[in-house]
């Protein structure tokens, strides 16, 4: 074992990690820093022949081997399992990372039912879909279940209704999962990111026309096109001003993964957004709304809504 601050860290030699989403972003930068620290990475690919699968592999040892695992699809974890059981090291299956994820931005009448649905199907039926096979193996070892949530599991944010409900579900599944599995020695741990944007490029950019082709004509004059452009504006300078450093993150894992006392939930923000994240699940609710409706943008919205502005 080996010491870290004021936790003890697990030796990693002959214990396994499964990760899902490692094409990129924090998946793709766990499973290398995983790899180097000693562990057996399964890294749950996408597109296992595709370049960041590729890239991952050549650049870490024959102890992380790809898997192709759609976290959507029953088969795909069925065959993982299958795999992991066969490929094993000694000690056997010491965690599951829940890291596979997508997001998307939209006001809520702006989605349909099909949109929620997709969201869920990656961020919340994913993680169970996953989770739930590998727990015999998880409880054999008294290891960890992380999963990798959002600020949008508990902050209400313009245009982030349908992601905020996947990730919500998905913490009320952790919570219920980490009292559950304390029984047989099995810690559970949430991630919570702010704004990585620049460091994950998860975001998907879309066009002012695209989001108003969407819409019915109802919504069209409630929502002008001059507002759709003036959020779609903000919400890409928003993302692409977040935090670069993958390593946060990283580190935050890697901690949950490895120390004798694991955070439930870590909260990843810069210092200023650490202050009020912190103290925002214990305000009235009256109160958080009062702030949220102080922001330029909700102002500026409120203004446009009904207006007959054209671009």
């Amino acid at each position: 074992m080996q010491q870290s601050g004021n936790s003890m860290l697990w030796d990693a030699h002959g214990r396994a990690v499964l990760i899902t989403g490692c094409d990129s972003g924090f998946g793709f930068h766990l499973a290398k820093r995983l790899d180097a620290m000693g562990f057996w990475v399964f890294a749950g690919c996408l597109l296992p022949k595709g370049e960041g699968a590729q890239l991952l592999a050549g650049t870490c040892s024959r102890r992380l081997k790809l898997i192709k695992l759609d976290v959507t699809k029953d088969d795909d974890v069925t065959q993982a399992k299958m795999f992991v059981q066969s490929n094993l090291p000694q000690k056997g299956l010491w965690a599951v990372v829940n890291n596979a994820g997508i997001t998307d931005w939209a006001e809520t009448e702006w989605n349909s039912v099909s949109d929620y649905y997709r969201l869920a199907d990656v961020n919340l039926f994913g993680c169970i879909r996953t989770t739930i096979p590998f727990l015999p193996l998880i409880r054999s070892s008294k290891g960890r279940v992380v999963f990798m949530s959002s600020i949008f599991a508990f902050f209400n944010c313009l245009n982030m209704g349908s992601y905020s409900v996947s990730k919500r579900g998905m913490e009320a599944f952790a919570d219920c999962l980490r009292v559950e599995m304390a029984s047989f020695g099995v810690k559970v741990s949430l991630i919570q990111p702010g704004n990585f944007g620049p460091a994950t490029n998860i975001v998907k950019e879309k066009t002012t026309q695209e989001i108003w082709d969407k819409l019915d004509e109802n919504q069209q004059k409630m929502f002008n096109k001059e507002y759709i452009e003036l959020a779609n504006e903000y919400f890409s300078a928003t993302c692409k001003e977040g935090l670069k450093d993958v390593n946060i993150v990283t580190d935050a894992l890697v901690d949950a993964l490895t120390s004798t006392k694991p955070k439930f939930r870590y909260l990843l923000v810069n210092r200023v957004d650490k202050v009020f994240f912190t103290m925002l699940p214990y305000l009235p609710t009256f109160l958080s709304d009062t702030i949220f409706s102080l922001s330029p943008m909700f102002s500026k919205r409120k203004m446009m809504l009904y207006s007959s502005g054209k671009i």
